[in-house]
């Protein structure tokens, strides 16, 4: 290939076109392929299929090459997930890694592979990427040229369906998530919200059930060196994630339940949400660390991909310097899971700010009209911004905890088929009893049945109330026993919980088995009981 035609394929359709196009999925192979022929520091592989068929492309960068998941582990470095493309309207994390994939291969970034193994899903909602329109984000500045849909090609919003994973792409990730377990996951969005005075806001795990060296670990180091660093080196304003908001929304409506109080109007900067149907909280409840970046829509498309990029660069950076440290974090907290050192865990939740309020920086915008659609895009105006101090309700906390048991126990039978099927697709290890047995079990009665009144994500979600009482039950031989002395205990205990925000019950998986006054199908073993079992498969 002459030389010209080599740069050319190694630009982003995004860098070809002047920033007015954001790339399509054969523009994002193509790149990958021409990048590919171009080092041996880059495999490619499909991690899966998208709902219309089209491969998921996983980009592994890694000096040596790893040759499988169980090579990047024995390698002991740590091992860093980025995804982007998950709301397909939101694109510049799709052109900013297919530009840091080029720096690691060919340029500066290369010295990051001596102490990572980077992988990259450049275009994971492959499908919506292709539904490029002009109708789409209209308020966004840029890319003029139109983006694609938020939502997969059956309408489901991927950044929702971690826990329910009904999108083929959803299960796909999670699988390789169980392949490759990554040591930190970072998901790249766009945020249209409040106007504030950032080029990039960020959101650690929000759940206040993941373990506390992770959640102190992001918040205490790892995120306030990276802000640094992107004043310092790159002149780019960032903070946490938020939007303002007033205390009479403090209690948010959390997409069905819960309605806002009614307790003044004192403005606020306020985060989004605790549950794991979240990526960023749904890594946290595996074990492992997570970052969301939020690039502002009211930034120019350029700005929004440089911003993305440098912030991607800067957790490299941060993530190589600190490898060592990562990978024996986290072994610990598996290992701490393994040996049921965490007694109790969140069942109810609350909003919470920070101990002293902050300085937020509030924006400027004017409209200005896409010369391409003649619809007005909102437009930061950068050196307009004003520090306002406020309270930061950043964080969530449990209003109340329940015991976290040795096991739980569900019955093999067809009504739990569909359960059984996701408990083995989110990786969760399940024994199966050889022979029947009368164990003495922690059941719970539904008191109150609760159905929302309006459908989201497809679903009209459940919740129940009741209280426990302790009862023999006669289970039969291949009845299942989900131990909690394993890494996903935390995960299990968000499916499985009778009161569960974002489980099973939750997403109607177990409606037939649910009413006032019915006993929920699955028991909580509490003591120390010898089972026979064996893995089940």
């Amino acid at each position: 290939m002459p030389a010209k035609a080599q740069t050319d394929a190694l630009k982003s359709r995004a860098e070809s076109s002047n920033y007015e196009e954001t790339s399509r999925y054969d523009d994002v192979m193509n790149f990958i392929a021409a990048l590919q022929r171009q080092t041996k520091l880059l495999r490619v592989e499909s991690f899966g299929k998208t709902e219309e068929g089209r491969d998921l492309p996983l980009m592994i960068m890694a000096s040596p090459m790893v040759a499988t998941p169980q090579a990047a582990q024995a390698s002991g470095k740590a091992v860093i997930f980025v995804q982007a493309n998950i709301h397909a309207g939101e694109v510049e994390g799709k052109e900013a890694m297919q530009h840091i994939a080029r720096r690691i291969a060919l340029g500066d970034l290369r010295p990051l592979l001596d102490k990572l193994v980077i992988l990259i899903a450049p275009i994971y909602n492959a499908d919506g990427n292709e539904k490029i329109s002009l109708n789409n984000r209209t308020a966004q500045n840029g890319p003029i040229a139109g983006v694609g849909t938020r939502e997969n090609a059956n309408r489901l919003d991927l950044n929702r369906d971690y826990m329910k994973m009904e999108a083929a792409e959803a299960r796909a990730l999670i699988g390789l998530f169980n392949r490759w377990d990554p040591h930190l996951i970072v998901d790249l969005h766009t945020t249209n919200g409040s106007y504030h005075g950032y080029h990039l806001t960020y959101s650690p795990m929000l759940t206040p059930n993941a373990d506390a060296r992770l959640i102190s670990f992001e918040r205490d180091k790892m995120l306030p060196a990276i802000t640094e660093a992107m004043q310092k080196q790159h002149q780019f304003r960032t903070y946490y994630y938020g939007n303002f908001s007033t205390k009479d929304a403090l209690q948010y409506e959390f997409e069905n339940f819960q309605a806002p109080r009614q307790e003044g109007k004192e403005k606020v900067w306020a985060t989004f949400d605790h549950r794991p149907r979240y990526g960023n909280n749904y890594a946290g409840v595996r074990n492992r660390l997570t970052i969301l970046s939020e690039a502002y829509s009211y930034l120019d498309f350029r700005g929004r991909v440089a911003v993305t990029e440098a912030f991607v660069e800067e957790i490299y950076k941060y993530s190589a310097a600190h490898a060592k440290e990562i990978v024996a974090l986290l072994k610990r907290v598996d290992k701490d899971t393994v040996s049921r050192k965490t007694a109790e865990l969140g069942i109810e939740f609350e909003s919470k700010a920070l101990d002293q309020p902050v300085e937020i920086l509030v924006g400027e915008v004017v409209k200005k009209q896409n010369p391409r659609s003649g619809k007005m895009m909102t437009t930061m105006i950068e050196d307009k911004v004003t520090p306002v101090k406020m309270l930061d309700y950043g964080l969530f906390a449990a209003k109340r905890n329940v015991a976290v048991p040795r096991a739980y126990l569900l019955r093999n039978e067809p009504g739990m088929k569909t359960i059984i099927e996701k408990l083995k697709l989110h990786g969760i290890v399940m024994e199966e009893l050889t022979k029947p047995a009368s164990i003495e079990v922690e059941s719970f009665m539904i008191d109150k049945f609760t159905r929302a009144t309006r459908v989201f994500q497809g679903h009209r979600e459940i919740s129940i109330k009741g209280h426990a009482q302790s009862e023999k039950v006669d289970f039969p031989a291949g009845t299942l026993v989900i131990q909690t002395a394993q890494p996903l205990a935390k995960l299990a205990f968000h499916l499985l919980e009778a009161e569960s925000g974002d489980g099973f019950v939750a997403w109607n998986f177990l409606d037939d088995y649910l009413g006032d006054g019915k006993v929920y199908p699955i028991y909580k073993l509490t003591k120390n009981t010898k089972l026979v079992g064996k893995v089940a498969r």
